[in-house]
């Protein structure tokens, strides 16, 4: 799993303690996301390229980089959404692209209902938004979508995934890396990441 990235950050794993607690309403869920998104996209953006650049400092002149790359958010609707504001607070002048995906209850599978992707790739890099890499549908349904679109790098940014998805992801997409918080044991009988956290959908917004 050379593609699969587990922050070890005290901090991260502090806050997703927390994340998981039944007693956490919804709206400190959210700020937990939050602050979960900023620094899981903090170690996922630490391979980007940077151009060489000179600035003048109140002193003189320093040498110094600018990112090369044009980033793209892609925020798996609805739970995706809550990363999307950490993300931004590291990298405030990214495109924000929608991809509606929910998971039939039944089959598990994947079923797309929005897609407003332009005809030809605006962005360099894609980070595909996504609390919890469970069964891995949604992620490869995405995965296939940006690679069609054109997209050449992408990467999988969440908060929790069960070993069933890091292998769905990895197996049909096995040069995308995947960050997240934590590795949990497995899918159940429903396709729930256990122990997890619950729906991070009802979670976050209040619905469950």
């Amino acid at each position: 799993m050379s593609q699969v990235f587990v922050s070890s950050h005290p901090l991260v794993q502090h806050k997703l303690t927390m994340l998981r607690d039944v007693d956490t309403d919804h709206r400190a869920f959210r700020d937990l996301v939050y602050e979960l998104a900023l620094l899981l996209c903090y170690e996922a953006t630490q391979d980007l390229t940077l151009n060489e650049t000179t600035v003048q400092t109140p002193m003189g002149a320093a040498e110094g980089y600018k990112a090369k790359e044009t980033i793209g958010l892609v925020p798996i609707l609805r739970a995706g959404l809550g990363l999307v504001d950490g993300v931004m607070e590291l990298l405030p002048n990214v495109q924000v692209w929608h991809i509606g995906i929910y998971r039939d209850e039944e089959t598990l599978r994947p079923v797309q209902y929005y897609n407003k992707l332009p005809t030809d790739p605006t962005v360099q890099i894609c980070l595909v938004l996504d609390p919890m890499l469970a069964t891995g549908g949604s992620a490869v349904a995405t995965v296939d979508i940006l690679k069609q679109w054109g997209v050449k790098r992408i990467k999988y940014l969440g908060l929790l995934a069960a070993p069933e998805g890091i292998e769905h992801l990895s197996s049909n997409h096995p040069d995308v890396p995947i960050h997240v918080a934590a590795i949990d044991e497995k899918l159940n009988e429903i396709g729930f990441i256990v122990p997890g956290l619950g729906d991070a959908g009802d979670r976050q917004f209040g619905t469950g």
